[in-house]
């Protein structure tokens, strides 16, 4: 969503962001991939700066604040701004095809639902589901389709990454984290490929750079 504001923004794009949010993270691998130079708040989630709260009253991140005050509050924006235009590269056009804006779909959707009650049964007490059945469907509802896509195609662009590859990696990364050694039991051969590499992969090292909190930072190019 863009919201128009009154008064001028940055000099640079301003992500807020923080850096073990998969919605941030997919945002700035965007914005990385992209080549857009962008400085980022790393907001401290007890103590969120008031001018995130101006700027967002949804107050979660990832928000960009564009230089002509134009605000963008959901990540998938965030990733068609950086990447939509010129897309030389075809990494948008690549992520719109409709086998992969189910991918996504699925994953902001159903997978991050039964994630989210797996990864925190604490939050969730009082779900007629147990952890490990959420954890089950969230397999079935994403990682088993991801594997039979990646079984033909490394990418989800096909020979090379997509919009989708960035915006669904970071949540597949959160989901095998969760219980490592019963992940590594999976017949998964193609998400685990898949995964190593872009956790090996330079986007994601530069993505990962540790910031000053509650500061704005110019982000390290990739």
């Amino acid at each position: 969503m863009h919201t128009p504001l009154t008064t001028p923004g940055p000099e640079l794009p301003r992500l807020y962001t923080f850096r073990r949010c998969p919605y941030a993270m997919r945002a700035r691998m965007a914005l990385l991939q992209a080549g857009r130079a962008f400085e980022a708040v790393e907001v401290e989630l007890r103590d969120k700066p008031a001018s995130l709260l101006a700027l967002s009253p949804k107050a979660t991140v990832p928000v960009l604040q564009l230089p002509d005050g134009r605000v963008i509050e959901e990540s998938w924006d965030i990733m068609r701004w950086a990447l939509a235009e010129p897309d030389a590269q075809g990494w948008w056009a690549r992520a719109q095809s409709p086998a992969n804006l189910d991918l996504v779909q699925r994953n902001d959707g159903d997978f991050k639902h039964h994630l989210d009650r797996w990864k925190y049964p604490q939050r969730y007490s009082s779900e007629t589901l147990t952890p490990d059945a959420h954890r089950d469907r969230a397999l079935d509802v994403l990682v088993r389709p991801l594997e039979a896509r990646l079984h033909s195609a490394p990418c989800l662009g096909g020979a090379t990454p997509c919009a989708t590859d960035w915006a669904l990696m970071p949540f597949v990364r959160q989901f095998a984290c969760v219980d490592p050694a019963w992940f590594a039991t999976l017949n998964l051969p193609s998400v685990r490929s898949w995964l190593s590499g872009w956790l090996a992969s330079p986007l994601f090292m530069a993505c990962m750079v540790k910031l000053p909190a509650q500061a704005a930072t110019r982000f390290p190019s990739l």
